[in-house]
């Protein structure tokens, strides 16, 4: 779930400037769905995002913020809430490897994998293919799979460039790789 932030934000008139109001209305929402998303065996997966999107696109901005809702929502770690690990967006955050670990297999529900570049044009469309930026993608794949996460690894590539290479060709690059650099 990228959970939004200040209301009305990403089309350019926030509503407000209360980040923190922004947050406990997520944890609110969050919490009135939760009950429905477990009767229908929905996980939830929170996903949080890069800090320069935090008015705009996610008000939960690291692993650990993420992590504390999961347990303050779902204290008896049911597996109906958890952590989408996208390396674009937690790289950088110097705690990632500790709430990794803290997540363990049962809140680990996503992980998805692309590229930083330097200079990135475009917070939302210039990701980079993998090996093509600064992740340590081998460091954090490592940190993802000794917490127990055993599942897939979504290539996620929002990318003008890449978008506009034939499908074939960016599968092609997509498993070399990840066969090489991930």
């Amino acid at each position: 779930m990228v959970v939004g932030a200040l209301p009305g934000a990403l089309g350019g008139q926030p509503a407000h400037k209360d980040i923190g109001l922004a947050r406990a209305q997520v944890v609110a929402g969050l919490a009135a769905t939760l009950d429905y998303a477990r009767d229908v065996g929905m996980p939830l997966a929170i996903e949080p995002l890069h800090p320069m999107q935090a008015a705009d696109r996610a008000c939960i901005n690291t692993a650990e913020h993420a992590l504390d809702i999961c347990e303050a929502l779902d204290q008896d770690r049911t597996g109906a809430l958890g952590l989408a690990v996208d390396v674009y967006h937690t790289w950088w955050d110097p705690k990632l490897e500790a709430q990794l670990a803290r997540a363990g297999r049962d809140r680990l529900l996503a992980y998805h994998i692309c590229d930083w570049l330097l200079p990135t044009r475009d917070l939302l469309n210039d990701r980079g293919m993998m090996g093509d930026g600064v992740v340590e993608l081998r460091k954090i794949r490592g940190w993802i799979e000794a917490a127990g996460y055993a599942g897939p690894a979504e290539v996620e590539i929002f990318s003008e460039r890449w978008w506009s290479v034939p499908a074939d060709d960016v599968l092609d690059a997509c498993v070399a790789r990840y066969n090489t650099v991930v």
